[in-house]
């Protein structure tokens, strides 16, 4: 449970070396470069990196064209492809040359990109085509070509459709217009092709507009041509579209070959912008990174592996500089770390309370769930998915991982509520009973002859317990800072009145029977009380020790407002129980009613209910017990703000790179 102390590489090598010497600190994974100072005599070394940026965009346009193409043809077909799956093993050799796949990637790029550029002219065609289809479907079983119905000269002939509606109010208005006839050519769901003939002497065209009527707006052929016209080029291009989707389907082989060049490129692209933190002079570049102490000799062997002639030394980061944070924490303890990240890192001068949290998280987990059949199928189910997933720094993987570690707890509280699944097994409980059901009454305990739910005060004596143990890190953290009594007054001090707090909690439950704990625990708190309140203000002056010496007093009441906040481990306990008491003691008097249907929906409702009660208990376990770690555990001494370490080359899209 440690934060990796971090040296300062100050380097200076020859311009021409500036890539190779990039090329083997990427390899140690274990180098952040930093902004360099502004030394005398040297100028900002900025390389323009936008053509290349450009040029990583095409190519990861054409990888997402590609894969596209290939996950709908997976699908279509049922089948599964590795290729599309991202996070495979590349080992540094074949990363490095990766430059040496450029035609390879060049020539399949400008494939996938005229590919795609075609079908998007074909769609676009299509698109147009299936309205003018539409249009002249109605004219479909037309002989005559459109140029037959043409003017006279003392006539006018309009070919068009018009609403099936209008076709009355039309034939009503040209009732008394003996010089106006028209004739239903082909009814068509809502509309009807008309032929409409009027003497030129007739306002035709106003009856027209004003019935509804829409011009036949095509000129050539017959429409019985047209429409066979239009669907045979419609099914070629749905042809063409079909046989573009093939072959770029078939490009689909360079997948892996693209995605290692993508990240390759995105490598390039980081050493280019980070020129711009470097400096330069006429023939030199200098650089200063930040480095884990423990890969000081690797990192010196990679720089002298590519030059001897490159000065480089490592120092201590001055008092101003805040190095980045890079944890050292073992396996089980790093899925926790995300936890801590979404709140605020670490910063690389705190103490690095993951472990510590991990533990309370894991406990308090496995408390609010509860119930030792759920631990079971997060256990297992987390488990599954933290050995199937590949990518060790996959948030889904690490999420998994908290799941199933709080699983094991979930399990052995299960098993100290007896509850499995919400059946009981027989034995009896060795916590008290949570809810009442019908062979068994909610454990109460009298706290000064008022009844409270028993685990309700279990769970504020662990709320207790937690923030004395925050208060332990407030100790620990000042005292590895050399600030041995601010450890003392600010950590100690209050580690022993939260345990003069559980001694009252304790004392004052009638049910332990200890009333004289509570007087010495009333007494340790309130002395520790006296020394905090005493000691608050030491480094004020005298207006400001009175103001801190009251602040601390006043703080009891926030500290008891903490304790409350614990009553949510029992509350979302309980609820969880409920609910999975409710469902499988339904499920069980269906199963005994012996009626088969009302088996088979036990069975649906063990099933359902259980899965949908784990997963909103997951949810608000993750949500709450992160809330008690946030504000009530690192409340009493986490500073945080730090920046996670970052070193060159470390962060890839689509491939892992091997270890060296």
């Amino acid at each position: 449970m440690a934060v990796a102390e971090m040296r300062k590489l100050n380097l200076v090598a020859m311009s021409y070396d500036r890539d190779g010497i990039l090329n083997a600190l990427q390899r140690t994974r274990s180098v952040e470069i930093k902004r360099h100072y502004e030394a005398e005599d040297t100028a900002e070394l900025c390389i323009d990196g936008g053509e290349l940026s450009e040029y990583l965009a095409r190519t990861e346009g054409a990888l997402s064209v590609i894969c596209a193409e290939v996950e709908n043809y997976n699908r279509e077909k049922g089948v599964k492809s590795d290729a599309l799956k991202d996070g495979f093993f590349v080992s540094y050799t074949d990363f490095i040359s990766a430059a040496s796949l450029k035609n390879v990637v060049d020539e399949t790029v400008k494939s996938a990109t005229a590919l795609e550029s075609g079908r998007k002219a074909l769609i676009s065609e299509q698109a147009k085509l299936a309205r003018t289809i539409q249009s002249a479907e109605i004219y479909g079983e037309l002989t005559e070509p459109f140029s037959a119905f043409c003017d006279t000269v003392h006539t006018a002939v309009r070919l068009g459709t018009l609403p099936v509606t209008a076709l009355d109010a039309l034939t009503a208005d040209i009732a008394e217009q003996p010089l106006c006839c028209f004739e239903v050519l082909r009814r068509d769901g809502d509309n009807a092709l008309i032929v409409f003939a009027f003497h030129k002497s007739v306002e035709g065209d106003k009856i027209l507009a004003e019935a509804g009527f829409a011009n036949c707006p095509f000129k050539e052929n017959s429409g019985k041509y047209l429409c066979a016209s239009l669907k045979a080029r419609a099914e070629e291009i749905a042809e063409r579209l079909k046989k573009t989707g093939e072959e770029i389907y078939a490009l689909g082989e360079n997948i892996k070959t693209l995605k290692i060049y993508c990240d390759y490129l995105g490598f390039e692209l980081e050493k280019l912008n980070s020129s711009e933190k470097m400096r330069a002079t006429s023939t030199t570049f200098l650089l200063e990174a930040f480095v884990p102490k423990e890969a000081e000799e690797k990192v010196a062997q990679a720089i002298t592996s590519v030059s001897e002639a490159a000065y480089y030394e490592f120092s201590q980061p001055a008092d101003d500089e805040v190095p980045p944070t890079l944890y050292k924490n073992n396996e089980v303890v790093k899925n926790f770390e995300t936890i801590t990240n979404m709140y605020s890192p670490v910063n690389s001068r705190e103490f690095d309370p993951n472990g510590i949290m991990a533990f309370f998280y894991s406990l308090f987990l496995g408390f609010i769930m509860g119930d030792a059949g759920y631990g079971l199928v997060m256990l297992l189910g987390g488990g599954f998915i933290y050995m199937k997933k590949r990518a060790s720094d996959s948030g889904f993987k690490r999420l998994a991982g908290v799941f199933a570690i709080g699983g094991i707890f979930a399990i052995v509280w299960g098993l100290l509520f007896n509850s499995v699944f919400g059946f009981s097994l027989p034995y009896q409980s060795v916590m008290p009973v949570v809810l009442t059901t019908g062979n068994q009454q909610m454990e109460m305990w009298h706290v000064m002859g008022i009844a409270v739910p028993a685990m309700l005060v279990i769970s504020l004596g662990i709320g207790v317990v937690h923030l004395m143990a925050g208060y332990v890190c407030k100790a620990v953290q000042c005292m590895r800072r050399g600030q041995f009594w601010d450890g003392v007054l600010d950590g100690l001090v209050w580690t022993v009145f939260s345990v003069g707090i559980g001694l009252v909690v304790l004392g004052v439950v009638d049910e332990a029977n200890m009333p004289k704990l509570a007087y010495i625990g009333g007494a340790t708190a309130g002395a520790m009380l006296i020394v905090a309140m005493l000691t608050a203000g030491r480094k004020e002056k005298l207006l400001g020790k009175f103001t801190k010496g009251f602040g601390a007093a006043y703080g009891i009441i926030n500290y008891v407002s903490d304790i409350l906040s614990y009553a949510r481990l029992y509350g979302l306990m309980l609820s969880g129980a409920v609910i999975s008491w409710i469902i499988s003691d339904y499920s069980l008097q269906f199963i005994s009613s012996g009626n088969a249907a009302l088996i088979i929906l036990a069975i649906f409702l063990m099933l359902i209910g259980h899965v949908f009660n784990l997963a909103i208990g997951l949810l608000g376990a993750y949500i709450h017990d992160a809330r008690l770690q946030y504000v009530e555990f690192y409340g009493r001494f986490y500073e945080g703000e730090g920046e996670l370490f970052a070193p060159l080359g470390a962060s890839h899209k689509f491939i892992n790179l091997e270890k060296i």
